[in-house]
């Protein structure tokens, strides 16, 4: 009994170690494979077989392996089965979209819904609605979907799935986890700044070392560090909107004064560009920006100045490679990338000489759901056997 547990759990690392290659190398014969690997020839085909069979991988052409070597058949990560979910719970939209194993964005749904006003449970109805929605669609397109995350705007319980405090939705001790039971696959519960910085690394940038600042109603942010998310001793590195830029500032949804997102949320840009909630968007301040508005320029100017002060505080502490700005802040970027960056060189430049390249997203407000989906992604590839077992 004791050998067949050992047998299973090698097969299980080598099954990881041969997807894991061929998803790093993008195609790779069974020949190449077993060299690279240091398996036989005869394991490696064993293995490329049961991912094969179990649609994770596919075969394509015939390349040549060096000049006098027979032909070889390429392998490749197959997105024609395996699928992920990604979704998010945000204070005004839900979002949900399916991503294929090659990384491959298959479907994409957004939802205008203002989350304040619902109770927890009528927000997740209406997301479980909205996904089952888009899975139909994924399964006619021939899609298996083995999984989700859910990205919301607040500090997350890794152990239990809860959300602690989300002020920007009215949420305090929401038991996610059990509201997300009726799912048909397993869904896991991820703060949504965090999931944007592994969106950003995904299926952005790919910068290795970056700060992502997810700019919402609320503003979040996840220091990415050599690839790696970083979360802080429990989880909850990032709170970025709730770093204080003017102590005598006006008060905020956490109970504080002065937090950054009374100057660069989405609430308090609006407003200060003249809009009036639900009748002014961030895509008609953008358009008014292009117009030469200056009502909306000033609006932009003072949030990217109240960023540029939190950001060099956050600079200051943990040394980022990068800036990257993300959501609201994408469309935004032509008018607020300098004003950060003047801010950040007039508050640090003369200690520093330099200081990090502040750069746009180019996800926007898709990048937490991306990412929510990349976690389900990853998973399959660090563990391809519990997929094949299922």
């Amino acid at each position: 009994m004791s050998q067949a547990v050992r047998h299973d759990a090698m097969r299980a690392r080598n099954l990881a170690l041969v997807l894991g290659e061929v998803g790093a190398r993008g195609a790779v014969t069974r020949a190449a494979l077993a060299e690279i690997t240091g398996l036989t020839k005869t394991t490696v085909s064993k293995l490329v077989g049961d991912l094969i069979e179990g649609g994770l991988v596919v075969e394509t052409g015939a390349v040549r392996d060096g000049e006098r070597g027979r032909p070889g058949v390429e392998i490749r990560i197959s997105g024609r089965s395996v699928a992920a979910l990604g979704l998010e719970v945000n204070v005004d939209y839900l979002s949900v979209c399916v991503v294929d194993l090659a990384r491959t964005v298959r479907l994409r749904r957004t939802q205008a819904v203002d989350n304040r006003a619902a109770p927890p449970v009528d927000s997740i109805a209406r997301l479980g609605n909205l996904a089952a929605n888009v899975v139909d669609e994924a399964v006619e397109k021939g899609l298996r979907v083995v999984g989700g995350v859910l990205a919301v705007p607040g500090p997350v319980d890794r152990t239990t799935g809860d959300v602690r405090n989300a002020p920007n939705l009215g949420w305090r001790d929401v038991p996610l986890a059990s509201l997300l039971r009726h799912f048909p696959f397993p869904v896991r519960v991820e703060n949504e700044a965090n999931l944007a910085a592994l969106g950003e690394l995904w299926f952005g940038s790919g910068l290795p070392d970056f700060l992502h600042v997810s700019g919402e109603i609320g503003i979040g942010a996840g220091l990415v560090v050599r690839g790696r998310l970083f979360r802080g001793a429990h989880g909850f590195a990032g709170e970025l909107g709730h770093v204080v830029v003017a102590p005598d500032g006006p008060q905020c949804r956490c109970g504080g004064r002065g937090c950054l997102e009374q100057y660069a949320g989405q609430d308090a840009l609006l407003a200060t560009a003249g809009g009036v909630r639900g009748q002014l968007g961030v895509a008609q301040v953008a358009q008014r920006l292009r117009e030469g508005d200056e009502k909306a320029r000033e609006a932009c100017e003072r949030a990217a100045w109240a960023l540029g002060v939190a950001l060099s505080s956050a600079i200051n502490l943990v040394d980022p490679g990068a800036i990257v700005l993300g959501g609201i802040y994408a469309p935004l970027f032509r008018w607020i990338g300098d004003v950060v960056g003047d801010t950040l060189r007039a508050r640090l430049g003369q200690m520093r000489g330099t200081v990090p390249p502040v750069i746009v997203s180019r996800l926007g407000a898709e990048a937490a759901a991306l990412g929510a989906a990349g976690q389900v992604i990853e998973q399959v590839m660090a563990d391809p056997a519990a997929l094949l077992h299922a």
